[in-house]
C-alpha cells in the first residue's frame, strides 16, 4: 500500500508531499480546485506509466541499475486522464526547468514490503516535440520486491454497453490507463467462474456442500459477497451467462430481481433477466466502485467522487460496505468527495483536508465544521445572505424553524427578517467551531443556538433562560440554548391542539397519548411542568413507529403548533423566540 506521494512540478503541485494511511479508506476533502483529484490523477498516472514501462520493456526497466533510455509516447496513447493536451500534466505548462534535465515532472511512491522494508518507485516524465517520454527515476526495487497495484475510476467513469473478453494482462493494462469502467464485466465473469470452481471443490465426495463450508465462502468469497450485498440494498442479483470463445464475442452480464430473506434471494415470479445497462446509474456507479474493491489483484483503489450518481443512503451503505472491504480484504482506498453526508459520519483521522497548496489528515471531529464551507454544499447558497444578516440561527432541522416562526405568529412576535437558519445536528461544541469558521468570514458575526436537550440531565439546562450549563461559552456573539424538554416535539404534545389539527376528537387523542404512557399535566405550557412532560420522547410519540401521531391521526408536529391557540404555547418556547428577536434588532 502506498505509504507517502512525492509529486513535483505536476499540475497544480510544484513539489508537495503527501503522507497517506496505507490501510483503510481516506476520504480526500476540500473545496474546488484544491487538490484532491489532482492527486488521485497522478496516482492514475503513476500506474499507467508503471504499466507501460513493464509491457514494453519488461519488469528490469523499473530496477535499480536500468540505464537505457526513456519510453516515448504519442498523446493517443496516454489514457489515464482526461487533458487538454500533455502539455497540461507539467505546473503552469512549463515542462522544462532552470538546471534540470528534460524530465523536470516526477511522480514517487514510497511503500513498505511484507518485512517493513521502505521500498520507492518514482516515474520521471518528460516532453519534446508533443511526444511523452517516460522512464523509471530513483528506485531501489528488486526482482524479488511487489509493486502494489492501482485501480482509478474517475467521476461518471460508467460501464461499457458491450465487453469483449480480455487475457489478465488486457484487463489490467485497461484498469491502468483509466478505463477500469471497460472491465467489469471481466471481473464479474472471473469471480463468477472462482466462485463455481471453489463451491465444485467443495462439493467433491458430497451431494451438497457443508454447512461450515458454505458458511465460510459466503463470508469470503468475492461473488458471493457481491451478490449478498446487490440482494440486500437493490433487490437484485447478477448472472453471468456462460463464455465460449468460439461462439461469442462479448460477455454478457444479466440482473435478477427479487425477494431476500437475508439468507435466500427468490426470483420473482414471471420476472425476466435483463442486462446490466438496463439499470440505473445509481447502481451501475455503485456495482464498479464495489466490484473494484473485491478484485484481489488490485491492492489501491482511486475513486474520484463515487458519490456522485448516489442518493445519500446509497453513499452510506457504499462507505459503509468498503470500509468493510478495506479492513477484511487489506486495501487501501482513496476516495475524493465533496459529499457533506458522507464526511459528517466519517471518522476525522480518515480526513485529508486540502487547502493551501497542501493536505493533511485532520486531528480532532471539530475540524470537519470547517470543510463544509468550502465543498459547494447545501450550506454553500447560505453562506452570501449570511454576509448581509450577520445573524444566523443554528437548529437541528429546518422543521424547528418553521415551527419556531408558527409559534411567533400565535403568540403575535414579529419573526425577524434579518436572520439565517441553519441546520446542523451536532452538540454545541461543535457548533462552536461552526459559528468561529462563520465568524472568521463574517466578522460581525452573531448567533444564538437551540438544539434538544436528548440525554442530557435537566439539571444542566438553566430553567429560566435555556442556557447549556455544561459549555464555557465566553463568546458573547454565540448564545447556546438547549430545550428543558427532551425534544423539541414535546412543546406540541398539548392534546386539544393535537385534536384540532387533526380533526379528532380529545378522547380519542387521550387514548393515543396513553398508549405511549404520557398523561398530559394541567400546567403543559409552564417551565416546571410535570416531569414526566420534560423526559418524554417527543420525537418518538410525533413521528416514529405504528403509534405515533403521524400514523395513526395523520398530523406533523408543524400542523399541531399552527393549530394551538396563543395561550396553549409553552414558556420556554416563548422565551426562546424573546431572545431570537432581541439578537435581531
Amino acid at each position: 500500500m502506498i505509504k507517502r506521494v512525492v509529486l513535483k512540478n505536476f499540475k497544480k503541485f510544484r513539489e508537495t508531499t503527501f503522507n497517506l494511511l496505507p490501510n483503510g479508506v481516506t476520504f480526500l476533502a476540500g473545496g474546488n480546485n484544491s487538490g484532491k483529484s489532482t492527486l488521485l490523477q497522478a496516482l492514475a498516472i503513476w500506474e499507467f506509466c508503471r504499466g507501460v514501462l513493464e509491457m514494453e520493456r519488461g519488469r528490469q526497466s523499473l530496477l535499480t541499475g536500468y540505464t537505457k533510455q526513456g519510453l516515448g509516447l504519442s498523446d493517443d496513447e496516454f489514457s489515464p486522464i482526461a487533458i487538454a493536451s500533455l502539455k497540461h500534466l507539467w505546473t503552469n505548462l512549463k515542462t522544462q526547468a532552470p538546471g534540470v534535465d528534460g524530465y523536470s515532472l516526477t511522480i514517487k511512491c514510497e511503500w513498505d514490503d511484507i518485512v517493513g522494508a521502505e521500498k520507492h518507485l518514482m516515474i520521471s516524465l518528460a516532453l519534446a516535440n508533443d511526444r511523452l517520454f517516460i522512464k523509471a527515476g530513483s528506485t531501489n526495487l528488486t526482482v524479488e520486491d511487489e509493486i502494489p497495484t492501482l485501480a482509478y475510476l474517475p467521476p461518471f467513469a460508467g460501464i461499457g454497453s458491450r465487453e469483449n473478453f480480455m487475457s489478465g494482462a488486457e484487463r489490467r493494462a485497461m484498469t491502468g490507463r483509466g478505463l477500469a469502467g471497460g472491465v467489469i464485466r471481466n471481473l464479474l465473469h472471473d469471480m463468477h467462474r472462482e466462485n463455481e470452481e471453489e463451491r465444485s471443490r467443495l462439493k467433491v465426495g458430497r451431494t451438497k456442500i457443508k454447512n461450515s463450508d458454505l458458511a465460510r465462502l459466503r463470508a469470503e468469497n468475492s461473488w458471493e459477497i457481491l451478490q449478498t450485498n446487490l440482494a440486500q440494498i437493490f433487490r437484485t442479483q447478477l448472472e453471468v451467462v456462460p463464455f465460449n470463445s468460439i461462439y461469442h464475442s462479448y460477455i454478457k452480464v444479466n440482473c435478477i430481481k427479487g425477494a431476500f430473506d437475508g439468507v435466500k434471494f427468490s426470483r420473482y415470479k414471471g420476472y425476466n433477466a435483463r442486462d446490466l445497462m438496463a439499470e440505473g446509474s445509481g447502481f451501475l456507479q455503485w456495482l464498479s466502485v464495489y466490484v473494484l474493491a473485491l478484485n484481489p489483484s488490485v491492492s489501491t483503489i482511486l475513486l474520484d467522487e463515487p458519490d456522485a450518481h448516489l442518493h445519500p443512503s446509497l453513499q452510506a451503505q457504499l462507505i459503509d460496505r468498503l470500509q468493510k472491504i478495506a479492513i477484511e480484504k487489506g486495501k487501501q482506498v482513496l476516495l475524493a468527495t465533496h459529499s457533506t453526508e458522507i464526511l459528517r459520519w466519517a471518522d476525522h483521522l480518515q480526513v485529508m483536508s486540502f487547502s493551501g497548496g497542501g493536505a493533511k489528515y485532520l486531528t480532532a471531529s471539530d475540524q470537519k465544521v470547517g470543510l463544509f464551507l468550502g465543498l459547494g454544499s447545501d450550506y454553500a447558497p447560505k453562506i452570501d445572505p449570511l454576509r448581509r444578516t450577520r445573524r444566523l440561527l443554528i437548529v437541528e432541522n429546518i422543521s424547528d424553524e418553521r415551527m419556531l416562526k408558527k409559534w411567533a405568529e400565535k403568540i403575535g412576535l414579529n419573526w425577524p427578517q434579518n436572520i439565517i437558519a441553519w441546520p446542523w445536528t451536532g452538540g454545541n461544541s461543535e457548533r462552536k467551531q461552526l459559528f468561529l469558521q462563520l465568524k472568521a468570514e463574517i466578522p460581525e458575526l452573531r448567533a444564538i443556538s437551540i438544539r434538544d436537550r436528548d440525554d442530557q440531565a435537566l439539571n444542566q439546562v438553566d430553567q429560566e433562560s435555556l442556557r447549556d450549563k455544561t459549555v464555557d461559552n465566553a463568546n458573547e456573539d454565540l448564545v447556546l440554548r438547549v430545550w428543558r424538554r427532551r425534544h423539541i416535539e414535546n412543546y406540541v404534545l398539548f392534546p386539544p391542539a393535537i385534536a384540532r389539527a387533526s380533526a379528532r376528537n380529545l378522547h380519542e387523542v387521550d387514548q393515543l397519548m396513553a398508549e405511549h404512557a404520557l398523561v398530559v399535566p394541567q400546567n403543559f405550557v409552564a417551565k416546571d411542568t410535570a416531569l414526566a412532560m420534560l423526559d418524554a420522547r417527543g420525537k418518538e410519540i410525533c413521528g416514529k413507529g405504528n403509534q405515533s401521531i403521524k400514523a395513526v391521526l395523520g398530523v406533523t408536529p408543524l400542523q399541531i403548533a399552527s393549530a394551538m391557540e396563543p395561550e396553549e404555547v409553552p414558556e420556554d418556547v416563548r422565551t426562546l423566540i424573546e431572545q431570537i428577536i432581541a439578537l435581531c434588532a
